[in-house]
Parts: C-alpha cells; structure tokens; sequence
C-alpha cells in the first residue's frame, strides 16, 4: 500500500526570530512513516532582517537626537549673540554716558576759572570815581561860593556874608585892585586883590590847591579868610581894615 505523505508547515514570524513546526500524518491502515523536517532556513524572515529593522530604528532614534541638539545649539547660539549684542549696546551706553558726563565737567570747570577770572579781576581793577568838578561863574559871586567850598575842606570858618562885605569894602570887588598910597605901599608892599592882602600875608597863609597868583580871585580870598581865621576866629569879625 502506497504512502500518503502530508506535509504541512506552518511558519510564524516574530521580532527575534523565526521557528517552524513539522507535522505528521498518519494514514488508517495504522502504518506510520517519518516525514522529513523542515528546513529551518526556508523562514519567510531572518534575523538578519530583524537586525536590519533594529539597525534603523537605531539610525533614526539617533538622528533625531542630532537634530535635537542642533536645535538647541542654535538656540543657544541665538541667545548667545542676542546676550553680546546687549552687552555691546550697555557698553556704548556707558561710554556715551562717561564721554557726556566728562564733557559736562570740562564745561563747569571753565565756567568756574571764567567766574573766577572775573572775579579776580574785579578785586584787581581799581575802583575809577568819577569826579565831578562843580563850575562857578567867573564873577563875584561864584569867587565867593568856590572860596567857601574850598574853606569848608580845609576847616576855615567864614561865610558868605562875611566875606562879601569886606571884600565890598577892601576892594569894590575889582580883584586887580592895588592900594598904592598907604603904609604897607609906602614900605614897598602895596596890598593887592580882593581882600587887599600884602604879599608876604598871602604867601604865609596860601592854602594849597589854589593859585600862587596873588590876584587870583579864589587864591586871594581864601589865604585872607585863612589869615583872619588865625588872628579874629573868622573874616565875619573883620568890620575894617586888617
């Protein structure tokens, strides 16, 4: 009786590996034959495949870990170059804030030595007064009124009445007059201007800032105030020749 044979293999495939099952089949007579095995390298898939699946995910869990990482180093690069760039900005800022804080002292210190120059100059220059030099009319009356005022800075007392009247008396008010006939004529020292003063009387009693000419108006009053002055108290007490 010939032999039924049927061979059924029944492969499975899983991540590590691969295995195949053999089966025999027994025919009703009760005879039995041994089948041959299968082989195990007819497996639909290898582990040579399962190492390449492996391999890959391998590649690509570690491209993703590079891509990652060049990510964040280009984060941080980015940050890094926004860092300098404010760094830079802070540092202009202070060295435009020092060089404007230096100018504005260099400003202040000139305006300080200008102040002080001033000053300086101020206490140094000698303090110009004005004078005002008062004017008289060129008559009796202004001889009298620049008399007392020369009078009154040189202490002399006198008034206005006092030397108008003797001078009325002593010479008209002509101050070129001359007394030609009396004593002090006969003894060669004629009494001359206004208030007919001798000359050496006008020489000893001459006060400064008025002329040394005998018949100056002014000059001549005020040595002969000045005289009576030392020898009555004021020319108001002389009331004739003195």
């Amino acid at each position: 009786m010939p032999k039924n044979t049927h061979k059924i293999a029944i492969a499975g495939v899983a991540t590590l590996g691969a295995a195949a099952i053999a089966f025999t089949v027994v025919p009703a007579d009760g005879q039995t034959t041994t089948t041959d095995s299968l082989s195990s390298s007819r497996v639909a898939y290898s582990s040579e495949q399962v190492r390449d699946v492996k391999a890959t995910v391998t590649d690509q869990l570690a491209g993703a870990s590079l891509k990652v990482e060049a990510i964040e180093a280009k984060k941080k690069a980015a940050a890094d170059a926004v860092a300098a760039k404010k760094k830079a900005a802070a540092a202009a800022a202070a060295k435009k804030k020092a060089a404007a804080a230096a100018a504005a002292a260099k400003k202040a210190a000139a305006a300080r030595k200008a102040e002080a120059a001033a000053a300086s100059r101020s206490v140094n220059r000698p303090v110009v007064k004005q004078v005002v030099v008062k004017s008289y009319p060129n008559n009796l009356d202004g001889w009298i009124r620049e008399s007392l005022a020369i009078m009154k800075k040189k202490g002399i007392p006198g008034s206005y009445h006092g030397l108008h009247k003797n001078i009325i008396r002593e010479s008209s008010g002509n101050p070129k007059a001359i007394n030609d006939w009396d004593i002090n004529a006969i003894n060669g020292i004629p009494s001359k201007g206004l208030l007919q003063v001798i000359p050496p009387t006008f020489k000893a009693y001459h006060v400064p800032g008025t002329s040394w000419n005998i018949y100056d108006p002014v000059a001549n009053i005020t040595a002969a105030a000045n005289y009576a002055a030392d020898r009555y108290g004021t020319i108001d007490n002389v009331n004739s020749a003195y």
